[in-house]
C-alpha cells in the first residue's frame, strides 16, 4: 500500500492528533423628527408610543446577501416584507430599485478593499451589507462572521468579527487591506507546534492573542479507513465541547468581542472550519442566530477550501485520498456532534454558555448589546 504524502499527514495531523484537529448588516441608525407634545404623556401612552416607534424603525430584512462575482459585478438579494420597494445605493449613490422580494446584478463599480451597499426600504430602517469574502490572495477562508439574521428580528453586525484559515500565507497585498480595514486584534486558536511551524502575519499595530483550543501537542496518523477519519472527526467535535483547554479559549474569545475596541477582530485555526467552526457557532448561537443559519455557516468552509482541498485530494493514491476526504471535509454530522454533546452534558446551549464557558448572563448580555443592531 502507498503511504501517504507528508503533507496529507501533516493535513491529518492537526486534527487526528489533537482529536480536533454576505449577507447582512453593520449597524444603522436613523433620525426621527417629532412633534412637541402637547400634554405630558402618561407612562402607558409612552410604552405605545415606544412600541410604535421600534416598529417604524426595525429593519424589515427578513434575508439579505450580497455575493461579488468573478466578472467584478456584484449579486444582491433581499427579502423584505411590508417594506414596500428597496432602494439600492453603493457610495452614496443609486445603483438598483427592486420590491419585497428581488435579485440585482450592479456592474461597473470602482474597485475597492471592500464593496458595501446600502439597502433602504420604504418602510423601516435601512441595512447595510457587503459580500462575506474578503477575496485574499493568502487566506481564502477570510471571512466575516457577522451579516446574519437572528430569531429576534435583529442583525449581527458585518464589518466587526472575521473568522479565517492561517494567516501565515498572506501577500503583503492582503496585509495592506487588513491594515486599511482595521484589523486590531488577532485570536490565534492553534497549537505551539502549528504556530512555529507557520507563524503569524499580522497587520502592524495589531495585538496578537493566543487562545490554545487543543491544548498540547501530540502526534498522530492519518486513520486506516474513510470510516474511522469520519469517527475520528466526530469524537474531535465533542471535545471541542468538553476539553478544558477548548472552554478556556473560546471563553477568552467571547470575552474580549464584549470590548469593541478590540474591533476589528479576526480568529482562526489553520483551516477556518473545525476549531474556528465551532467558535463561530456558539459565538452566533450565543447572539441568536438559529441553528440552521449557524449550519449554513459552518458548512460554507467547503466552497471556500473547495479548490486547496481538490488539490490536496488530487496529490494522493486513491484509497488514501478516501481516507483524507473526511478529514478535509465539513460535515453537518460533525457540528450536530457537538451540538449534541452540548444538549448531553448542559441541557441547553444557555447552559453551555454559562456554565461550560463560565459566560456571565451580564457578559452575554453586553456581547449582545456590542454585536448586533436593531
Amino acid at each position: 500500500m502507498n503511504s501517504p504524502s507528508t503533507a496529507a499527514v501533516l493535513t491529518a495531523r492537526r486534527i487526528a492528533v489533537s482529536f480536533v484537529a454576505t449577507v447582512s448588516a453593520v449597524g444603522v441608525t436613523a433620525s426621527f423628527a417629532s412633534a412637541e407634545p402637547l400634554a405630558a404623556p402618561t407612562a402607558e401612552s409612552a410604552r405605545h408610543a415606544a412600541r410604535a416607534a421600534h416598529a417604524t424603525r426595525a429593519i424589515p430584512f427578513t434575508h439579505a446577501t450580497v455575493a461579488q462575482q468573478q466578472d467584478g459585478s456584484f449579486t444582491v438579494s433581499w427579502k423584505a416584507p411590508g417594506a414596500g420597494s428597496v432602494t439600492v445605493y453603493a457610495d452614496g449613490k443609486v445603483v438598483a430599485y427592486g420590491g419585497t422580494e428581488a435579485t440585482v446584478t450592479v456592474r461597473r463599480l470602482p474597485a475597492a478593499d471592500r464593496r458595501w451597499f446600502r439597502l433602504v426600504p420604504d418602510e423601516g430602517d435601512p441595512l447595510t451589507l457587503a459580500d462575506r469574502s474578503l477575496h485574499l490572495e493568502g487566506a481564502a477562508n477570510f471571512r466575516d462572521a457577522g451579516g446574519y439574521r437572528t430569531a429576534d428580528g435583529r442583525w449581527v453586525k458585518m464589518g466587526v468579527l472575521y473568522r479565517a484559515d492561517a494567516l501565515h500565507a498572506l501577500t503583503d497585498a492582503d496585509l495592506a487591506k487588513l491594515r486599511r480595514l482595521g484589523i486590531r486584534t488577532d485570536f490565534d486558536l492553534r497549537t505551539p507546534s502549528e504556530r512555529a511551524k507557520a507563524p503569524d502575519r499580522v497587520p502592524a499595530g495589531a495585538r496578537y492573542v493566543v487562545a490554545n483550543v487543543i491544548g498540547e501537542d501530540s502526534a498522530g496518523e492519518l486513520p486506516p479507513t474513510a470510516e474511522a477519519s469520519e469517527r475520528l472527526m466526530t469524537d474531535s467535535y465533542r471535545q471541542l465541547v468538553t476539553r478544558p483547554s477548548a472552554a478556556k479559549a473560546y471563553r477568552s474569545l467571547l470575552r474580549t468581542a464584549i470590548d469593541p475596541g478590540t474591533y476589528a477582530l479576526v480568529y482562526h485555526c489553520t483551516s477556518g472550519k473545525d476549531r474556528t467552526g465551532w467558535a463561530t457557532a456558539a459565538l452566533l448561537t450565543a447572539l441568536g442566530v438559529d441553528r440552521e443559519t449557524v449550519m449554513r455557516d459552518y458548512l460554507a468552509s467547503n466552497d471556500y477550501l473547495a479548490a486547496s482541498n481538490a488539490a490536496e485530494l488530487a496529490k494522493q493514491p486513491p484509497e488514501i485520498a478516501a481516507r483524507l476526504k473526511p478529514v478535509l471535509d465539513t460535515r453537518a454530522a460533525y457540528l450536530n456532534a457537538a451540538l449534541d454533546e452540548v444538549q448531553a452534558r448542559f441541557g441547553s446551549f444557555d447552559a453551555y454558555l454559562r456554565e461550560g464557558l463560565g459566560l456571565s448572563a451580564q457578559e452575554l448580555e453586553r456581547l449582545r448589546a456590542a454585536l448586533l443592531t436593531d
